[in-house]
């Protein structure tokens, strides 16, 4: 008893002291949004007319989705803030759109009418079952008239034929209408279209006087973010080449952002108040990358069902690898823990590399991003960057010349590691990647294949040969390759090729012409930087020889898996 009083106590004192405090309810819409790669803080703002004393502001309709502890509120010097908290209200939910509302009553509809065929169906079934528990005639001590026999069989085959047509036709009716009722919910998941409840930030707040102030609230939100994109637009190597930076926008926070000013931003939203601590920067070499050459049968740029993203990304950085292995990295796609996939399977995550330096973004024009998930694109800004044109080329991979656009001063203009469309002579060439993470000061990006420039490496039959000597056998290998430019101008192009690199004494490779290329001893890679004028042609010739004892295989020819129909 003793314990009923002292909670009863609390309760009337809890009700005594929240009657000396004004109540004030507030819904404003966001007012501006600053985006980062993961996550996005909210603004919002509402004048307050004060009284004397306490008074309580609740702001209402928020996104269920915030996180408590990156409240943020500012008031006017002469009023002061005793407390905020936040809470999930389940009994206010996020207005519904129309087209969420006609969904939603045809999903009702049809349920209903679901229901009806139901019990239509649960009758015809019932009746069936008494059928089938009637089915002796007359009894067990006497036997049963014939033409009576004849009339109850004919009476129960008609009748048991007419409930397995009505059952028939009703369940495939309900089936079919089980098959809408799904669609509209996959539509209606696939346009975020789902009720949430809503939550409410209280902030109680004391006024020595009757006063007017402005409540500055900001939070962050989960499941918001933004990803780069970028255009690559190239008219002509003599010009300037023009980069489109965009911004993937998407919201999933629950709440539309109706025409709000926006900022992008690459700092972390949940920093710490802490002091930074630097951590040992230790220096390295890095692995050397592994890069799949197979072909893709959809083509470079196809939409290739086994990773097309990924494919995507390898095949336009392996086009620049050789060239420059040192300032290029492959994109590790890498997905969030399991808890975010489960609650928004639609979004999918990657890892960045971004400078420890953060940048910002500020968008002119105001835009409107609903809380559907989906990406939309914002302009960021273009700009117009010079640059020096130069070819690659590998024929003994691929028989065909790659632009490259060779940029410097980059790291001013605050970019951020992603896909880039790329644009030449006004054709789309393809997706390129621009990666940052290079200690350069030239940024290398590629433009595709060149169809002017014609390359060819063939095999010259004269010189290849096989020797055998005692114990030991010998292979030799002539290739002839020539280059041709077809352009207006003069062009700089490297060509590359390779030499077998011998990891046994008994193997010994030598290289017998090789046309003045540079060569690596520990890789085997050579590169041959030639200057073309128009319609000229140059021809290098490389022959190498193989020897290794005779009692011994060794796998001479390298391959390249690819995809075929197995029938």
């Amino acid at each position: 008893m003793k314990k009923i009083l002292i909670v009863a106590g609390l309760l009337c004192f809890g009700i005594a002291v929240s009657q000396n405090v004004e109540n004030v309810q507030v819904k404003t819409p966001v007012k501006s949004v600053t985006l980062y790669l993961d996550g996005a803080e909210v603004a919002q703002a509402k004048q307050v007319n004060l009284n004397a004393g306490r008074t309580l502001i609740t702001f209402t309709g928020l996104s269920p989705k915030l996180i408590s502890k990156s409240i943020q509120v500012n008031v006017a010097p002469d009023v002061t803030v005793l407390s905020v908290s936040d809470k999930i209200n389940f009994l206010s939910e996020s207005k519904e759109t129309p087209r969420l509302k006609q969904i939603k009553d045809s999903i009702e509809m049809l349920s209903d009418a679901n229901m009806q065929l139901q019990w239509q169906i649960d009758a015809f079934n019932g009746e069936k079952a008494m059928l089938a528990k009637n089915e002796s005639i007359g009894g067990n001590d006497k036997g049963v008239n014939p033409a009576d026999l004849k009339l109850a069989l004919d009476l129960y085959r008609t009748r048991l034929k007419e409930i397995h047509t009505e059952l028939f036709a009703l369940v495939k009716k309900r089936d079919k209408t089980n098959l809408v009722i799904a669609k509209l919910n996959r539509q209606m998941s696939e346009n975020g279209e789902t009720e949430l409840p809503t939550a409410e930030i209280s902030i109680l707040v004391n006024a020595n006087a009757k006063t007017s102030t402005n409540v500055d609230l900001r939070y962050v939100v989960k499941e918001s973010g933004w990803s780069p994109s970028y255009d690559l637009i190239s008219e002509d190597v003599n010009k300037p080449i023009e980069l489109k930076y965009r911004a993937k926008v998407y919201n999933n926070s629950g709440i539309d952002w109706n025409d709000v000013k926006i900022k992008l931003s690459t700092s972390d939203p949940m920093q710490s108040a802490s002091k930074p601590e630097m951590q040992p920067w230790f220096l390295n070499f890095s692995n050397p990358i592994v890069y799949n050459t197979n072909s893709n049968p959809y083509g470079n740029y196809g939409n290739d069902n086994r990773n097309s993203d990924n494919y995507q990304q390898q095949q336009a950085v392996s086009q620049t690898k050789s060239l420059y292995e040192n300032e290029l990295s492959a994109v590790t796609i890498k997905g969030k823990k399991d808890e975010q996939k489960k609650q928004n399977p639609s979004i999918q995550y990657e890892e960045v590399q971004v400078s420890e330096l953060s940048a910002e973004f500020d968008i002119k024009q105001a835009y409107s991003i609903p809380a559907d998930a989906k990406p939309y694109i914002v302009d960021v800004i273009t700009y117009n960057l010079n640059a020096t044109f130069q070819y690659y080329s590998v024929p003994k991979i691929e028989k065909e010349a790659f632009m490259l656009a060779r940029i410097t001063g980059w790291e001013e203009l605050d970019l951020v590691e992603g896909p880039a469309n790329v644009y030449l002579a006004g054709t789309f060439v393809g997706q390129s990647y621009i990666n940052t993470r290079s200690v350069d000061d030239t940024l290398n990006l590629s433009f595709g294949r060149d169809k002017k420039i014609m390359v060819t490496r063939t095999k010259l039959k004269d010189f290849n040969k096989e020797t055998t000597s005692g114990t030991s056998r010998k292979v030799t290998y002539s290739y002839e390759m020539i280059v041709k430019n077809n352009h207006k101008g003069p062009i700089q192009i490297e060509l590359a090729d390779q030499l077998p690199v011998s990891q046994s004494s008994e193997i010994i490779v030598d290289a017998i012409e090789t046309s003045k290329a540079e060569v690596n001893a520990l890789t085997g890679q050579m590169k041959w930087k030639i200057s073309l004028a128009p319609d000229e042609s140059k021809k290098i010739i490389l022959t190498y020889s193989v020897k290794y004892p005779k009692n011994k295989s060794l796998n001479l020819y390298k391959s390249k898996a690819k995809y075929r129909a197995k029938f």
